[in-house]
């Protein structure tokens, strides 16, 4: 099942790298929705932070009983990390090299620890297994949206113990 998992993330970087990078760098730093939004390199530069929080998340459960942490603060990851001012392509290339490498990581955890119980922040616990779907599905809600897709893959699904 894990290399399930890592395909299914495999997948969506290889359908959605040629659309990001598709991108102008014009296009990436405009904010759609007035100056308080995110433009699209900063909703990128969310989902590279996501990868980092999940990283020590996927590994915490494949090597622990059960897990807990923090949910984090992602406007002020956001900010600090300066994507606004990064160049586009470095910040597409970054997404898909730390989202590779995750799926290679996804892929060694072992079928018994996807069951492993993780709670993150104030959420309902949810099964290992689960997260890494729901970091998946969270993954193409944002690119949806940051590519403003007609459809955008509805965002967050329900949080249960799923096996």
């Amino acid at each position: 099942m894990p290399s399930a998992l890592a395909d299914l993330l495999r997948n969506t970087l290889a359908a959605e790298l040629p659309q990001l990078s598709a991108l102008s760098e014009a296009t990436a730093s405009v904010k759609p929705n007035g100056p308080e939004s995110w433009s699209p390199k900063q909703e990128l530069g969310h989902l590279i932070d996501s990868a980092a929080n999940n990283h020590i998340r996927f590994v915490r459960a494949a090597l622990e009983p059960e897990i807990s942490g923090n949910a984090y603060a992602q406007d002020g990851w956001v900010d600090l990390h300066g994507y606004q001012q990064r160049p586009w392509t470095s910040t597409v290339f970054f997404w898909h090299a730390y989202n590779t490498f995750l799926a290679d990581l996804i892929a060694r955890i072992p079928d018994e620890n996807l069951g492993t119980p993780c709670t993150i922040g104030s959420s309902e616990p949810c099964t290992l297994r689960f997260l890494i779907e729901d970091y998946v599905l969270h993954m193409q809600h944002h690119i949806d949206h940051l590519l403003q897709r007609a459809a955008v893959t509805q965002y967050p699904a329900p949080a249960t113990m799923s096996a």
